[in-house]
């Protein structure tokens, strides 16, 4: 593989990202927003939940998005 082939293999996943984040999470977070409403990013942290979310409480979490922290 050439040093050329190699940079636009990167720059393609990098746009179009390879895991289930991107190919399963998204879509059916789209899916569940066309047919129910609601906030989007609502439901993919819902199926997905940010890494940061680990360190807190359900409680903890709650308050810092009353806050307006996401």
């Amino acid at each position: 593989m050439t040093r050329r082939e190699f940079r636009d293999w990167i720059t393609f996943y990098r746009a179009h990202p390879f895991d289930d984040f991107h190919r399963f999470h998204r879509p059916a977070a789209l899916i569940s927003h066309s047919m129910a409403g609601g906030d989007i990013q609502e439901k993919l942290d819902w199926l997905h939940p940010p890494a940061w979310q680990e360190d807190f409480s359900q409680s903890d979490i709650k308050t810092l998005r009353a806050l307006g922290i996401k």
